[in-house]
């Protein structure tokens, strides 16, 4: 810290609580009913819950998560991309293929022209949100660097790509970005773009073990980073999403870390993080920790991991990414994940070179031949950041998805009309935002289903239209909805609550 702020990070508050707690059933049971009152969680009742692992207790545990990730945001689940435009990076994280040490990576930044390409490969699959993100590359000064990324913002936010069945153009409706901290200059600066939600992962909170993972490079200063949200949020953006990378340290105290951080933003600055990322370590040549994890979160701490932060941090999205294997995803859905990415590549001009081949190769949409074919299972393709788990195209997942009873969302609803930061916490603590999240998310569904899907869809489409329409709060909102409905099935698009 800079000596004049005290570390709202206590390492051992987190480490007594953590040595401290033990399994009781009936606290735990305790804990799990305050929670459906949906007004979070202390750091005790977390430690609790973390806990767990009685198959009793967890199955509750599990079932109160999706009960109230239920009464928050309803039956949607959005979905994003991320668009990686570099792998050039300054640091030397241990866990990290990027990291500044590792000659096995092959290099690349793209150019404008090649960030649109992989911008267009991404509309023609039916993206609309994407997540922007880089290596920390600090050549630049912090406002140089912020600056190019208002550059390259902009450039994706103009692209405009055809609608395969000729229905207008798409674009992009939200960029959100993950890139290196910047000073209060830089985060103005930054804003100026119009980016939705600036995520930045903590990675271990645990300042001891942050020093032993990031031995070189700005990424070392545990302060810098640990105080990037507020300098974000003072330089007035509202929306942040925090993380930690399960893996490096105890899982408990990483939790309770998020907790903390959340509870300082929120006495801060009236408003806690937006988003929560649970990104567990996978393998990645050339890093160390990755190839051989140092605290392996097993799949049973891994649930109770993203159920006890929906219980704690009920009215805040939680994000899963294509990290985790297919069938693991499928069950959290379940449980508390309220945002997942799809299709993911990790490697800068992946999307542009897979869209390429899958053309050549005359496959259907969805159906990639050739590379591109060979892209999505080969583990970790040259130039990632680390392997994925889930392979399935975006289609794939969205058809899954319906098939489960969920709706595929790829609103930006509440950011244009001005629901963020505090605006949108006061509907979504209360459970009032779920009006809007349900009629948005089957709104852009509706688009996908007539714009990109085959028609295999049409019939967990229809079901799931009358599904979600049968069980919204009043006559008013239903007719609402049904009239927006054909709207989209008469070719408007982008309608929103």
């Amino acid at each position: 810290m800079d000596g004049t702020k005290k570390c709202f990070i206590d390492r051992e508050k987190i480490g007594n609580i953590v040595a401290d707690s033990r399994p009781d059933r009936d606290a735990i049971r305790r804990a799990i009913a305050k929670a459906m009152e949906l007004k979070g969680l202390g750091s005790e009742e977390v430690a609790l819950l973390l806990n767990a692992d009685d198959p009793e207790l967890e199955a509750e545990l599990l079932e109160a998560a999706g009960k109230v990730k239920e009464l928050i945001y309803g039956r949607r689940l959005v979905l994003f991309a991320p668009l990686y435009i570099g792998n050039r990076c300054s640091n030397d994280c241990l866990y990290c293929a990027f990291r500044a040490s590792n000659r096995e990576l092959m290099r690349r930044d793209l150019s404008l022209g090649e960030i649109e390409l992989e911008v267009r490969a991404l509309l023609r699959e039916g993206h609309k949100r994407l997540l922007v993100l880089a290596g920390e590359d600090a050549s630049e000064g912090d406002e140089a660097t912020a600056a190019r990324w208002v550059e390259v913002i902009r450039h994706v936010y103009a692209v405009r790509e055809p609608l395969p069945r000729g229905r207008g153009e798409a674009s992009v409706k939200r960029v959100n970005v993950e890139i290196a901290p910047l000073g209060l200059e830089g985060f103005r600066i930054l804003k100026t773009a119009g980016i939705g939600t600036y995520a930045c992962f903590q990675e271990t909170y645990d300042s001891e073990l942050y020093r032993d993972f990031h031995p070189r490079g700005p990424k070392a200063d545990y302060a810098w980073r640990l105080e990037v949200m507020d300098r974000a949020m003072e330089a007035g953006i509202e929306d942040v999403g925090i993380g930690a990378l399960f893996g490096l340290g105890d899982f408990r105290f990483e939790v309770l870390g998020m907790i903390e951080h959340a509870r300082h933003l929120e006495a801060s600055f009236g408003c806690g993080p937006h988003t929560v990322s649970v990104p567990r370590i996978e393998p990645a040549p050339g890093a160390p920790a990755a190839m051989q994890v140092p605290r392996s979160v097993s799949d049973g701490e891994f649930r109770r991991i993203v159920a006890t932060l929906r219980l704690a941090l009920p009215w805040t999205g939680i994000i899963m990414s294509t990290r985790e294997r297919e069938e693991l995803r499928d069950e959290l859905f379940r449980y508390g994940v309220s945002q997942i990415s799809a299709g993911s590549r990790t490697n800068p001009g992946a999307y542009a070179e897979e869209d390429e081949a899958a053309q050549t190769a005359g496959a259907p949409r969805g159906q990639e031949g050739g590379a591109a074919a060979a892209g999505r299972t080969a583990g970790l393709a040259a130039g990632s950041q680390f392997q994925l788990g889930d392979h399935r195209s975006l289609e794939e997942i969205v058809t899954k998805l319906a098939a489960m009873g969920y709706v595929p969302s790829f609103c930006t609803g509440c950011y244009r009309k001005g629901r963020v930061g505090a605006d949108f916490m006061d509907l979504a603590k209360p459970g009032l935002i779920k009006r809007f999240c349900e009629p948005n998310a089957l709104f852009t569904f509706a688009e996908y289903v007539k714009d990109f899907a085959g028609p295999a869809m049409a019939a967990p489409a229809a079901s799931l239209k009358a599904s979600l329409l049968a069980s919204l709060p009043d006559d008013g909102t239903r007719e609402r909805t049904t009239e927006a409905l054909a709207r989209v099935e008469a070719g408007e698009r982008d309608i929103y609550f």
